[in-house]
């Protein structure tokens, strides 16, 4: 799949079926164009303990989106994506299902395809908020990521 030849319903299955942990989780991709993606996670089947959202499902909402947007931005012919860093700023409990919304710009996606071209690698970040149903933000997200070459 090129970049070029992604449809949401693609894209879709790929962020949320190809792991099973997120499967499993309940994540969905509810909204996505190039250099947009917006995902959702329930409260249920995610409760902890205490009846808020498990701290380690919150922190797999935050790293999926990374994966959705290079799906959509990038050639999967010619790169592959990784985590390198993910930190996590828990906020406030959450006590309702989240949302979280994640954009890079055309300049950045330009940048690191010319730079993982060349080089093999290019690294980028992704600051995101994680936002329940009234709008609040529940926990903060700084995720670095790299654009590998398959070379």
């Amino acid at each position: 799949m090129t970049a070029q030849s992604f449809d949401f319903e693609s894209i879709k299955k790929m962020t949320t079926k190809s792991i099973p942990f997120a499967e499993r989780s309940g994540i969905e991709l509810i909204e996505f164009e190039r250099g947009r993606a917006k995902l959702k996670m329930p409260l249920e089947p995610n409760k902890n303990h205490i009846g808020t959202m498990y701290a380690g499902a919150l922190f797999t909402l935050a790293e999926i989106p990374g994966g959705a947007l290079f799906l959509g931005a990038f050639d999967m012919s010619k790169f592959f994506p990784i985590v390198a860093d993910l930190n996590i700023k828990f906020v406030k409990a959450a006590t309702t299902d989240i949302t979280i919304e994640a954009s890079i710009s055309e300049e950045e996606i330009q940048r690191i395809t010319a730079e993982a071209t060349e080089t093999g690698k290019s690294t980028y970040i992704l600051e995101t908020e994680l936002v329940d149903e009234n709008g609040v933000v529940v926990a903060i997200a700084n995720a670095t990521y790299q654009a590998r070459s398959h070379r």
